[in-house]
Order: C-alpha cells, then structure tokens, then sequence
C-alpha cells in the first residue's frame, strides 16, 4: 500500500458541454454518486485539502462537470450528484445527456469511482447508474463512505446487502471508505496509481 503525494490540485474546467472539457488526453477519474453521498468530501480527502471541492447549498445545483486537475497527471472529473428525480424532468435528462456525452467521448476515462452510501441498502437510483455504467462496459469501481458510522457487528449484513442490491459478482469487491479515519484511502490512491 502505497500513499500518493498530491503536490498539486487545479479545478481547470468547469463544463457543460463536450467543447469545454480538457483535450490534454491525461487519464481521467470520473466520480459519481448521490447528492448526498460525501462526494466533495471523498475528493478533499484523496487531495488532502479542506475544502477544495466544495458542495452547493442546493443539492443538484452543480450542474457543470467539475475537472480536477491533480500533481498535473490526471484529472478527478465529478459530476452533479443523481437523486433529486424530485426535482424537474428537464433537469434530469439534461443530467443524464451530460453523464452520456462524457461517457462516449472519453476515450482516456480510466476508471469510475461509484459512490454510495455504506449505511443504507443502495438506492433504486444506485442501481440505475451502476447498470447504466455497466452498459458502456467501464471500470467501475463501488466506494462505500461512511464505514465509520456502521457497527462493525453489522457490517458482513452491509457488505452482502450491497453486493445483492447491485448484483455484484463474487469478485468484485467494493472499497469502503471514510473521511474520518481515512480508511480506502490508500486502496483508491492504488488503483489510480495501477491505472496510470
């Protein structure tokens, strides 16, 4: 296990539409999740920044592909939390169009960090995205945050109800993470660095 010296951190590009997102081809990480999943935390914690990414008041305001460009290497690309099908059916597609049309452009997208939420069986939205990630044939990698916060008596119950809820196969393993202990930490910064 190896820890990652982030030197580093730009946010480069703010994008809505493919023309603005980077064209240096470096390798890209792109980061989804529910609005309120702990994504801004998830990526203050791998950059080791306070409070670099920050979350809009208004959940689902972020409606822009957030390009993060870390030790000039590569590139965290998040993208506006899913989940808030409450709000305008407008709004919905246009996200989805825009998770779509980055999908298929990028032809330097390494890997996908899937984010969920630990404690609770993942969300018919979860499984939505995961199987619509799955469909374009990615790397996804799951990313359980929030371990801290599940007893550890229950955590075989979380791991299998995970695995069930999003039909993972016996080997696909999920990484779990917290921002309080720090847990995953190492096991993403690994995978990022295998990937580059």
């Amino acid at each position: 296990m190896h820890s990652m010296q982030i030197n580093s951190v730009d946010l480069t590009a703010m994008a809505v539409r493919t023309s603005q997102y980077p064209n240096d081809k470096l390798p890209e990480f792109l980061l989804v999740g529910r609005s309120n999943v702990g994504k801004s935390s998830f990526i203050n914690t791998l950059i080791n920044r306070k409070n670099f990414a920050y979350t809009s008041s208004k959940p689902g305001k972020t409606q822009t592909l957030n390009f993060y460009l870390v030790n000039k290497a590569f590139y965290f690309v998040d993208v506006p939390g899913y989940g808030y099908a409450s709000g305008p059916q407008e709004r919905q597609k246009k996200f989805g169009v825009m998770i779509e049309d980055y999908i298929k452009s990028r032809e330097n997208l390494k890997c996908v960090f899937m984010l969920i939420d630990y404690r609770h069986k993942p969300t018919e939205d979860d499984v939505l995205m995961y199987e619509f990630l799955k469909f374009y044939n990615l790397n996804i990698k799951i990313i359980a945050t929030k371990f801290d916060k599940v007893k550890k008596s229950s955590r075989d119950k979380q791991n299998k109800l995970i695995k069930d809820t999003l039909k993972l196969k016996e080997e696909e393993e999920f990484i779990t993470f917290s921002t309080v202990s720090k847990k995953g930490k190492d096991e993403v910064y690994e995978l990022i660095n295998n990937l580059l």
